[in-house]
Parts: structure tokens; C-alpha cells; sequence
């Protein structure tokens, strides 16, 4: 009679076993389920956004260089700048200091816009455009006299770009004067030999209709359009008074001219260069 519970308590135990053999096995069937479910989904996914990237074409994160799109031009004009240190107004200064009473009638920056930055001919005779050559022959104090017979008397080369200045004496007697754009120190001073009486007559008559400084007319070119002065002449407005010629290069490397009435300051035409 003493072994009947001992057989009920074996035969629940094997029924405990049964069941947690049970629970393991449908645990790890659930498992193997969810992750072959897992890996078709992701797989799926991986197939789908391989399929897109056939059709659509991947965007270009890079651009291409800024200095590619440049003109020679352009080129040749940021090169120039990037090496200039002195501006225009203190090479202006600094040119009309060289002639006693003097007044500046052109300023340019050489290499910017003239024969793709070539230097001129040395044959040149000092001319408005620059045509003194960079190797000519400058005087150590860089003086002329007011009589203008100053004479150099040692030879210079300048080492980067160079601003070249006409500067006249009230007769209209022109002295062409050489900085150098990175140390401001005037490399030659000399009188412009090639004048005769009608070209004086036409400097010193031009002046004396221009009742504003091309310092003004350079402040008013570059109020409409922010950039660096690279040239600055006085000119005839085709009959009707004298104008200031204001190069003016923008951050684009573009050179816009605008022509200044030289007796009011007010823009009567301007023009962009677009090469």
C-alpha cells in the first residue's frame, strides 16, 4: 500500500521533464523562425536598394575647380593681385610725390589686362598704358626735378607686379613714375621725352577741366561695385568735358570699367569685361 504514491510521484516527475523538453524545443524552433525571417527581410532590403542604385545615378559631391572655369584673363588678373600689396591710392601718393605740383593723370597696375601681362616694349616712351620697360633704369631717391630733367642713374628690376604712373607738371609736362606693387619703392622716375607742345597743351587743358581727384572717382566706382582699383586715366568724354576711366576687378575676377564724369562724380557709363 506504501508504493502507490511512490509511483504517482515518478510518473508526474517524467511529466515535469516532458514538458520542459518541450518548451525548450518550441523556444528554439521560434528562434530559428525569427531568424530566417530576420535575414530574408534584410535581404530583400539589400536587393532592393541594390536595384534603385541602377536606376538612379549616384550625385557628384565634388565640384569642379573654380580656377578651371577662369578665362586667362581672369587667371592672369588673380595672379597679379594675389601679389600686389600696395593699393592704388598710396601708389598714387606715392607718384605724385615725385614731381613737385604735380597731378596724376594715369595710374595702372602693369600685367593686369595689357598684352596678357606681358611686360611692355622697351622701347617704349613712358606712355599712359605703361610702356616704360620693367628693367629700365631707376634712380636710388626715385626723384625728378621740377624742371623735370630729372635723369636715373642706376638700373632696377622690379620682382612682381609694378604700378606705373603719369604725373604732370601744370604745363602739362609728363613724368612717368614706377612703384613696385609689393614694397611701395619707386623703382625709376623720368620725363616722358616723346611730348611735344600740343600734347602738353591737351595734358595740362584736360586737368584743368577735372575739379575732382581720381582718388573720388575711385571711391565712387568702387561704391558700385566692391573690388580693387587696378587703373585709373583721365579721358575725353567724346566732346563733352573729361571722364575718369576706373578699372575696378571684382571678386569674380572680372573687370568692369566705368567711365566718372571728372566734374561731378557721376557714373556715365560702365562696362564688365566678362573675359
Amino acid at each position: 500500500m506504501r508504493l502507490e504514491p511512490r509511483r504517482t510521484n515518478s510518473a508526474s516527475s517524467r511529466s515535469r521533464t516532458l514538458k520542459a523538453v518541450g518548451a525548450l524545443s518550441l523556444a528554439a524552433a521560434t528562434a530559428v523562425l525569427m531568424t530566417g525571417c530576420g535575414q530574408s527581410s534584410d535581404s530583400a532590403t539589400s536587393a532592393a536598394t541594390s536595384e534603385a542604385a541602377k536606376i538612379v545615378p549616384q550625385k557628384q559631391t565634388t565640384s569642379p575647380s573654380a580656377s578651371a572655369k577662369m578665362t586667362e584673363d581672369q587667371r592672369e588678373r588673380k595672379k597679379v593681385l594675389d601679389e600686389t600689396k600696395v593699393g592704388f591710392e598710396d601708389a598714387a601718393n606715392t607718384a605724385t610725390g615725385e614731381v613737385a605740383g604735380g597731378k596724376l593723370v594715369e595710374l595702372d597696375l602693369e600685367g593686369v589686362d595689357d598684352d596678357n601681362g606681358q611686360s611692355p616694349s622697351p622701347s617704349g616712351s613712358g606712355s599712359p598704358t605703361g610702356s616704360a620697360s620693367p628693367s629700365g633704369s631707376a634712380s636710388p631717391s626715385g626723384s625728378a626735378s621740377p624742371s623735370g630733367t630729372g635723369s636715373p642713374s642706376a638700373s632696377a628690376e622690379a620682382e612682381g607686379p609694378v604700378w606705373v604712373a603719369d604725373v604732370a607738371e601744370k604745363d602739362g609736362t609728363i613724368h612717368t613714375v614706377r612703384i613696385n606693387a609689393v614694397d611701395g619703392k619707386v623703382i625709376e622716375a623720368r620725363v616722358d621725352a616723346d611730348q611735344d607742345a600740343d600734347d602738353k597743351k591737351k595734358t595740362a587743358d584736360r586737368l584743368a577741366q577735372a575739379t575732382q581727384t581720381p582718388q573720388q572717382a575711385a571711391k565712387v566706382a568702387t561704391e558700385k561695385k566692391k573690388g580693387t582699383v587696378t587703373s585709373v586715366s583721365l579721358d575725353d568724354n567724346d566732346g563733352k568735358g573729361v571722364v575718369w576711366k576706373v578699372d575696378v576687378v571684382g571678386s569674380d575676377w572680372k573687370k568692369t570699367t566705368f567711365d566718372v564724369d571728372a566734374k561731378n562724380d557721376t557714373i556715365v557709363r560702365e562696362e564688365t569685361d566678362e573675359d
